[in-house]
């Protein structure tokens, strides 16, 4: 008897480890060694990293640069409380990640770039590669070189072939995906003059709006994290010349400016914007918002009210993107937070839709201009392709102020 149950664990196993290897791939850590002696490092003064997966075939040529997210840090306090995580430290980061969804190299779960050079970049400098203060205190030893760090990795992967890229993407999620608009033209200068570039942004539209307190807690925030990371050069002068800078940091206030073709998939219902702008521990003392935050099955019907305004605050900033037709967006009704890099949001049986085109199909083509897309969906609850997120209340306390705001 034991043998048999020995043989269903082992079929069991067998079939985990089939699932693991047909949807994601393990990529190794490459270190930009070469860049410390431009002073493009991370928090902690050690080398940026990225991790390659080649392309292939008809791909060769094609390069897809996603970038990491992580939140951001926005005095000495918080940029500490990260300096020796993987947030701040490449010393700190796992020498081996999975590669799924856009970053997936089969063909069935990435049809538009799995041959593609794929690259994930990873995210340790707590601006949005925005930084850039040349004086390092000794006594915290913090450096705030993200802007360094962006030209650095970009100019490490042109000497390994981008040089002769025919295709490129700067895509990412989160802080990742405020760093693809944010640095969209600065990616189209660096790679070379004929290549085709376009840029993604995943969840990283974040808004300008008052939390539940009426406060605007997350436009001072931002403010805290431009002044702390010397931000303000590397931040559009079309912006900063009429408005405070921190005020640059959001997408509504500058990325109608952006003269590359630009995509944006974001929730309407971010859950990190959720959690973090419209109702921070800060804005909600008592802890009324706890439950709501961890699944939105649990929200009584004045706080849906309160997330269906946030939605309608969302869809107003949207039109900071302005109307070219280079623009595409997939804003769907989910309680979700970054939907590319995962397989179940990305391309799947059961995938978000709209319109009954998944976010794989909608971005590829327009991409490779196929069709232009740009969705709305309708208000929570009415779509039922919904992967909504719903959070382990035991997992949140742990690291908070190095992933959100408090």
């Amino acid at each position: 008897m034991s043998n048999i149950r020995l043989g269903q664990w082992l079929y069991a196993l067998v079939g985990v480890l089939l699932l693991v290897k047909t949807q994601g791939i393990n990529v190794g850590i490459t270190y930009v060694q070469n860049a410390v002696a431009k002073g493009a490092v991370c928090l902690d003064g050690s080398p940026p990293a990225y991790h390659f997966d080649k392309g292939f075939g008809t791909g060769i040529n094609n390069w897809l640069v996603h970038i990491e997210g992580g939140g951001w840090c926005n005095n000495v306090t918080t940029c500490l409380a990260r300096k020796n995580t993987r947030l701040g430290s490449s010393k700190q980061m796992a020498t081996e990640i999975v590669f799924s969804g856009i970053l997936s190299s089969l063909q069935k779960f990435n049809p538009d770039f799995y041959n593609w050079n794929r690259i994930k970049v990873r995210y340790c400098d707590g601006a949005s590669f925005t930084g850039d203060v040349e004086a390092v205190n000794p006594t915290t030893n913090l450096h705030f070189r993200g802007a360094r760090v962006f030209v650095a990795i970009i100019e490490d992967l042109l000497a390994k072939g981008m040089k002769n890229a025919e295709n490129a993407m700067l895509s990412g999620c989160s802080a990742g995906g405020l760093t693809s608009i944010l640095h969209c033209d600065n990616f189209r200068a660096l790679v070379p003059m004929g290549t085709k570039v376009k840029c993604l942004s995943d969840a990283g539209y974040f808004i300008n709006t008052k939390d539940v307190s009426g406060a605007l807690h997350i436009e001072g925030f931002y403010n805290e994290v431009v002044t702390t990371h010397g931000s303000a050069k590397y931040l559009p002068l079309s912006c900063t010349s009429n408005k405070r800078p921190g005020l640059c940091f959001f997408p509504q206030n500058m990325a109608q400016q952006i003269r590359t073709p630009l995509f944006i998939v974001n929730a309407a219902y971010d859950s990190w914007q959720i959690k973090n702008i419209l109702a921070p521990g800060v804005a909600d003392p008592h802890g009324t918002w706890h439950n709501c935050k961890l699944d939105i099955t649990k929200c009584s019907s004045t706080q849906i009210q309160t997330m269906q305004e946030f939605r309608l605050a969302f869809l107003s900033a949207l039109t900071g993107l302005g109307s070219s037709s280079s623009r595409g967006m997939f804003i769907n009704s989910c309680y979700a937070h970054c939907q590319t890099e995962m397989q179940e949001t990305w391309l799947r049986a059961d995938s978000p839709v709209l319109g009954g085109v998944t976010i794989a199909k909608a971005v590829g083509d327009w991409y490779y201009d196929r069709s232009p897309f740009q969705k709305i969906d309708c208000p929570y609850p009415c779509d039922k392709s919904c992967h909504n997120r719903i959070f382990d209340p035991n997992e949140l306390p742990i690291n908070l102020d190095i992933y959100t705001i408090k």
